[in-house]
Protein backbone atom coordinates (compact mmCIF):
# COMPACT_ATOMS: atom_id res chain seq x y z
CA UNK A 1 0.00 0.00 0.00
CA UNK A 2 1.47 3.36 -0.95
CA UNK A 3 1.22 6.36 1.32
CA UNK A 4 -1.16 8.96 -0.05
CA UNK A 5 -2.91 12.02 1.32
CA UNK A 6 -6.50 11.57 2.48
CA UNK A 7 -9.27 14.01 1.55
CA UNK A 8 -8.01 16.52 4.16
CA UNK A 9 -4.35 16.39 3.10
CA UNK A 10 -3.04 14.14 5.89
CA UNK A 11 -0.80 11.24 4.95
CA UNK A 12 -2.03 7.78 5.77
CA UNK A 13 0.99 5.70 6.67
CA UNK A 14 -0.44 3.05 8.97
CA UNK A 15 -3.24 1.51 6.89
CA UNK A 16 -2.19 -2.12 7.10
CA UNK A 17 1.35 -1.36 6.11
CA UNK A 18 4.19 -3.30 7.67
CA UNK A 19 7.25 -1.81 9.33
CA UNK A 20 9.10 -1.36 6.03
CA UNK A 21 6.23 0.21 4.07
CA UNK A 22 7.57 3.76 4.38
CA UNK A 23 11.07 2.87 3.26
CA UNK A 24 10.26 2.77 -0.46
CA UNK A 25 11.84 5.05 -3.03
CA UNK A 26 8.85 7.43 -3.18
CA UNK A 27 10.07 10.86 -2.01
CA UNK A 28 6.60 11.82 -0.69
CA UNK A 29 6.51 8.89 1.76
CA UNK A 30 7.20 9.60 5.42
CA UNK A 31 10.34 7.86 6.62
CA UNK A 32 9.76 5.09 9.15
CA UNK A 33 12.02 6.81 11.68
CA UNK A 34 9.86 9.95 11.41
CA UNK A 35 6.51 8.23 11.93
CA UNK A 36 7.42 5.84 14.76
CA UNK A 37 8.50 6.46 18.33
CA UNK A 38 12.08 5.34 18.93
CA UNK A 39 12.10 1.61 19.69
CA UNK A 40 14.49 2.12 22.63
CA UNK A 41 11.94 4.42 24.29
CA UNK A 42 9.12 1.94 23.67
CA UNK A 43 11.22 -0.89 25.13
CA UNK A 44 12.11 1.20 28.17
CA UNK A 45 8.44 1.96 28.87
CA UNK A 46 7.51 -1.70 28.44
CA UNK A 47 10.25 -2.78 30.87
CA UNK A 48 8.88 -0.45 33.57
CA UNK A 49 5.70 -2.48 33.78
CA UNK A 50 7.24 -5.96 33.64
CA UNK A 51 9.06 -7.86 36.39
CA UNK A 52 12.83 -7.16 36.43
CA UNK A 53 13.75 -10.57 35.00
CA UNK A 54 11.25 -10.43 32.11
CA UNK A 55 12.51 -10.35 28.52
CA UNK A 56 10.83 -8.60 25.60
CA UNK A 57 11.22 -9.92 22.07
CA UNK A 58 12.15 -7.65 19.19
CA UNK A 59 8.83 -8.55 17.56
CA UNK A 60 6.90 -7.46 20.67
CA UNK A 61 8.74 -4.12 20.78
CA UNK A 62 8.14 -3.50 17.07
CA UNK A 63 4.46 -4.39 17.39
CA UNK A 64 4.04 -2.06 20.35
CA UNK A 65 6.01 0.64 18.51
CA UNK A 66 3.54 0.50 15.61
CA UNK A 67 0.53 0.49 17.93
CA UNK A 68 1.53 3.41 20.14
CA UNK A 69 2.64 5.45 17.14
CA UNK A 70 -0.72 4.84 15.47
CA UNK A 71 -2.58 5.70 18.70
CA UNK A 72 -0.69 8.98 19.09
CA UNK A 73 -1.30 9.89 15.44
CA UNK A 74 -5.00 9.04 15.77
CA UNK A 75 -5.54 11.16 18.89
CA UNK A 76 -3.34 14.01 17.66
CA UNK A 77 -5.15 14.07 14.32
CA UNK A 78 -8.49 14.49 16.09
CA UNK A 79 -7.10 17.25 18.32
CA UNK A 80 -5.52 18.94 15.30
CA UNK A 81 -8.82 18.88 13.40
CA UNK A 82 -10.50 20.61 16.35
CA UNK A 83 -7.80 23.30 16.40
CA UNK A 84 -8.04 23.82 12.65
CA UNK A 85 -11.83 24.29 12.88
CA UNK A 86 -11.27 26.80 15.69
CA UNK A 87 -8.58 28.54 13.58
CA UNK A 88 -5.83 27.80 16.11
CA UNK A 89 -2.36 26.56 15.24
CA UNK A 90 -1.30 25.08 18.58
CA UNK A 91 -2.60 21.77 19.92
CA UNK A 92 -2.56 21.90 23.71
CA UNK A 93 -3.18 19.40 26.50
CA UNK A 94 -6.86 20.28 26.75
CA UNK A 95 -7.26 19.49 23.04
CA UNK A 96 -5.67 16.08 23.60
CA UNK A 97 -8.07 15.39 26.49
CA UNK A 98 -11.00 16.45 24.31
CA UNK A 99 -9.82 14.15 21.50
CA UNK A 100 -9.43 11.20 23.88
CA UNK A 101 -13.00 11.70 25.05
CA UNK A 102 -14.39 12.22 21.56
CA UNK A 103 -12.71 9.05 20.31
CA UNK A 104 -14.12 6.98 23.18
CA UNK A 105 -10.98 6.69 25.33
CA UNK A 106 -12.83 7.99 28.38
CA UNK A 107 -10.72 5.93 30.81
CA UNK A 108 -7.67 7.99 29.82
CA UNK A 109 -9.24 11.45 30.11
CA UNK A 110 -9.22 11.90 33.90
CA UNK A 111 -5.66 10.59 34.43
CA UNK A 112 -4.51 12.91 31.62
CA UNK A 113 -6.37 15.88 33.14
CA UNK A 114 -4.78 15.16 36.54
CA UNK A 115 -1.34 14.95 34.92
CA UNK A 116 -1.96 18.16 32.98
CA UNK A 117 -3.03 20.01 36.13
CA UNK A 118 0.03 18.73 38.00
CA UNK A 119 2.26 19.75 35.11
CA UNK A 120 0.78 23.23 34.95
CA UNK A 121 1.24 23.70 38.70
CA UNK A 122 4.87 22.57 38.44
CA UNK A 123 5.55 24.92 35.52
CA UNK A 124 3.88 27.80 37.39
CA UNK A 125 6.03 27.12 40.47
CA UNK A 126 9.17 27.07 38.32
CA UNK A 127 8.26 30.34 36.63
CA UNK A 128 7.58 32.01 39.98
CA UNK A 129 10.83 30.69 41.48
CA UNK A 130 12.94 31.88 38.54
CA UNK A 131 11.24 35.25 38.22
CA UNK A 132 9.59 34.26 34.95
CA UNK A 133 9.96 31.46 32.49
CA UNK A 134 11.73 32.26 29.23
CA UNK A 135 9.83 29.43 27.55
CA UNK A 136 6.51 31.21 28.25
CA UNK A 137 7.29 33.55 25.35
CA UNK A 138 7.99 30.62 23.02
CA UNK A 139 5.36 28.23 24.31
CA UNK A 140 2.24 30.25 23.63
CA UNK A 141 -0.65 28.28 25.11
CA UNK A 142 -0.19 26.37 28.36
CA UNK A 143 0.60 22.67 27.96
CA UNK A 144 2.69 22.84 24.81
CA UNK A 145 5.73 21.22 26.48
CA UNK A 146 3.65 18.67 28.40
CA UNK A 147 5.63 15.62 27.33
CA UNK A 148 9.02 17.16 28.13
CA UNK A 149 7.91 16.98 31.76
CA UNK A 150 7.19 13.28 31.31
CA UNK A 151 10.76 12.77 30.11
CA UNK A 152 12.14 14.64 33.15
CA UNK A 153 9.91 12.64 35.48
CA UNK A 154 11.02 9.38 33.83
CA UNK A 155 14.69 10.23 34.30
CA UNK A 156 14.15 11.04 37.99
CA UNK A 157 11.99 8.03 38.93
CA UNK A 158 13.05 4.48 39.70
CA UNK A 159 12.68 2.14 36.73
CA UNK A 160 11.03 -0.64 38.71
CA UNK A 161 7.95 1.22 39.96
CA UNK A 162 4.73 1.80 38.03
CA UNK A 163 3.89 5.47 37.71
CA UNK A 164 0.40 6.72 38.44
CA UNK A 165 -0.92 10.10 37.40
Amino acid sequence: MSDSPDSEGRLKVFGGAGPSAASGSDDSAIKEQDRLLPIANVGRIMKQILPPNAKISKEAKETMQECVSEFISFVTGEASDKCRKEKRKTVNGDDVCWALSTLGFDDYVEPMRRYLQKYRETEGDRAAASGGNIRDDVRGEQGHFMFNAMDRQHNNSSSSSRRQF
